[in-house]
């Protein structure tokens, strides 16, 4: 978490300790979806739904967007 600058920071230490470009192209920074969030509840909201959409492979957009199936089979 943290601003861009915060973020380049943190990857230049990381640098310096030796992780690999690999390693450190896992990193997500600043991390949320652009929800405007303003509380840190929100905030919450917008990490969580970045960290769902990466985990399902998708972008996160509006389902509005999108066309097909919203839900997949089910088991």
């Amino acid at each position: 978490m943290g601003s861009r600058a915060t973020h380049e920071r943190r990857r230049a230490r990381l640098v310096e300790e030796g992780l690999t470009d690999v390693e450190l192209a896992r990193l997500r920074s600043p991390i949320g979806l652009d929800l405007g969030a303003s509380t840190p509840q929100e905030t919450a909201v917008s990490i969580l739904a970045e960290v769902l959409a990466a985990r399902a492979g998708t972008a996160g957009a509006p389902l509005t967007t999108t066309s097909g199936p919203i839900h997949g089979e089910t088991a």
